[in-house]
């Protein structure tokens, strides 16, 4: 619930604050989500689960048709924004506007996944757009971007979706995105490892926190430091009832918290920055709930989203399904050489930022040094975040309170 605003905190998801003229308030928590699968459901196939998630999802894209404009897809070329696509298609839509976005290589990794969205276009005869954003487009907008966020987010693909949407809201106003599937159905890399763990915290805790608590105590000053504050913040969660299973408490975490918390946020931000309307039919309420109650050996069949990848073979074709798993990239962000780690080092080297007693410099030094080998095991850039806070942090003078009270 904590913001960068001392006071002030976030209502929860799916909550109903009632304040009376007193002062007194009441939450209402009207929807929750609970896994594991019913009585009825027991004797579920895997093809069952499979007809079941293509059903609801059909009716998910179907109910973000309804608009006034044109509904166009963003199209990363992954099996989520494909299957999208195959979908409108199977209910008619004709010429409809899809978009991809591509940046230059950095450190060996390849900043776009045309080759596959352009399978995709070219099945389906796609009125297609495809974006390349050179190195002389991404640093200039990076400011822009960093003002149109409502808090602070530090994923390196923000600027991603910033500079996509500009172009997207060109042609069109509304658009539906895959996001929320892999948090959905199991598709990332983190969540295999859950499954057989004897002791799911610890296990969730390497595989997903940026560092641990031992490297954190060199990021930031000694007296900033406090507990394992996010071991604990994981604890709660994990303790809470509804998930039995380590990897379905893992799951129910990232899709109810760190999904909307993070990439809810980052695209519903940078789209609205430009006026446009993103839609999420794997995030629709009842296709969540049914992903619930799939086993996990379901979802996280076939290196992940087994269900979801099967129900998608009658829809769309076999070699967006079958390929790599790709993530959205914007290398040069997440290894950060040449004009990029110049625009980091003027930051982090500003007086400004040596000023705030914030970041221990030695650490900042270490990362620094050789900023493509700080990789996080979610396979970002942990020098990107360092630097970021302090483009975010205000200008103006200003009184800030640092850890102490629950504060950011």
């Amino acid at each position: 619930p904590h913001t960068m605003l001392n006071g002030v905190r976030k209502l929860p998801p799916a909550t109903i604050r009632t304040i009376e003229a007193d002062g007194r308030s009441q939450d209402h928590r009207y929807w929750s989500l609970h896994f594991g699968t019913t009585a009825d459901e027991q004797q579920l196939s895997y093809e069952d689960w499979q007809e079941r998630t293509l059903a609801t999802l059909r009716k998910a894209v179907e109910r973000r048709l309804v608009a006034d404009v044109p509904v166009g897809v963003l199209l990363s070329g992954g099996l989520d924004s494909s299957l999208i696509v195959g979908l409108l298609a199977e209910q008619g839509q004709h010429g409809l506007s899809t978009f991809s976005v591509g940046f230059e290589e950095a450190g060996g990794e390849k900043g776009d996944e045309f080759e596959y969205s352009d399978i995709i276009a070219r099945h389906y005869n796609t009125d297609h757009h495809k974006i390349f954003v050179d190195s002389g487009r991404l640093l200039p907008a990076l400011e822009h971007c960093v003002a149109a966020m409502s808090e602070p987010m530090v994923s390196h693909d923000v600027i991603g979706f910033y500079l996509l949407s500009q172009e997207v809201a060109k042609h069109v106003k509304v658009v539906q995105s895959g996001q929320g599937a892999d948090e959905v159905f199991g598709g990332y890399h983190w969540y295999p490892p859950l499954v057989d763990a004897e002791d799911p915290l610890a296990t969730y805790a390497s595989v997903f926190f940026d560092r641990d608590h031992s490297e954190f105590a060199q990021v930031i000053k000694p007296e900033l430091l406090g507990d394992d504050y996010s071991r604990e913040f994981v604890q709660r969660h994990f303790s809470m009832p509804g998930a039995k299973q380590g990897i379905d408490r893992a799951l129910r975490l990232d899709t109810t918290v760190m999904l909307v918390d993070d990439p809810v946020k980052r695209v519903d931000n940078m789209t609205m920055a430009w006026g446009l309307e993103a839609r999420v039919p794997f995030l629709d309420h009842e296709l969540v709930e049914l992903a619930a109650r799939i086993p996990a050996r379901y979802k996280l069949a076939a290196d992940g989203k087994g269900v979801l990848k099967e129900a998608a073979r009658s829809v769309i074709p076999a070699e967006v399904i079958d390929r790599p798993k790709g993530y959205f990239p914007v290398p040069a962000l997440k290894y950060i050489q040449g004009e990029y780690l110049d625009f980091v080092r003027a930051i982090v080297d500003s007086d400004k930022a040596r000023q705030r007693p914030l970041f221990q410099r030695s650490y900042i030094e270490h990362l620094l040094e050789d900023p493509g080998a700080h990789i996080t095991p979610l396979r970002g850039s942990k020098l990107w975040p360092v630097s970021y806070t302090h483009l975010t942090l205000p200008t103006m003078s200003t009184t800030w309170s640092w850890g102490g009270g629950g504060e950011e």
